[in-house]
C-alpha cells in the first residue's frame, strides 16, 4: 500500500542559480494529506512561495555580506596604512640613531689612533736618544 498515490514532489532551490553552473534543486517529499488539504495548486504555490523567500533572504544575506566585506576592507586598509606609518617612523629613528652611533665611533677611533700614534713617536724618540 502506497501512502502517495501521485508524485507529490516538488523542486526546492536552496540556492539562486549561479551563472557559470546548474543550480542542484533539493527534492521536498510533501505528505499526502498535505496535498489532500490544501490541493496540488496551492501546496505548488507554496513551495514557490518557500523559493521566492528562500531568494530574498539570501539577496539579503549576499548584500549584508558584501557591506560587511567592504567595512573589514577599509578598516584593514586603514590599520595597514597607521602601521606604514609607524613603520616609516621607526625606521627614522634608527637611521638618526645609526648616524650618532658612527659619530661617537668616528670619534672613539680617532682618539684612539691619535693616543696610539703619539705613544709609538714618544717610544720611537726615546730609542733614538740611548
Amino acid at each position: 500500500m502506497e501512502l502517495i498515490p501521485y508524485s507529490a514532489e516538488r523542486m526546492l532551490r536552496l540556492l539562486p542559480a549561479p551563472q557559470t553552473e546548474d543550480s542542484v534543486p533539493v527534492t521536498a517529499k510533501l505528505s499526502k494529506r498535505f496535498y489532500d488539504v490544501l490541493g496540488e495548486d496551492i501546496a505548488n504555490e507554496l513551495v514557490d512561495w518557500f523559493n521566492a523567500v528562500d531568494l530574498t533572504y539570501r539577496a539579503d544575506l549576499r548584500e549584508l555580506n558584501e557591506l560587511n566585506f567592504a567595512r573589514f576592507d577599509a578598516k584593514l586598509e586603514q590599520r595597514l596604512a597607521q602601521l606604514r606609518a609607524e613603520l616609516r617612523q621607526e625606521i627614522a629613528e634608527l637611521r638618526t640613531d645609526l648616524h650618532d652611533l658612527r659619530a661617537e665611533l668616528i670619534r672613539w677611533m680617532f682618539g684612539f689612533w691619535v693616543t696610539t700614534v703619539l705613544t709609538l713617536g714618544g717610544l720611537m724618540v726615546a730609542l733614538r736618544g740611548s
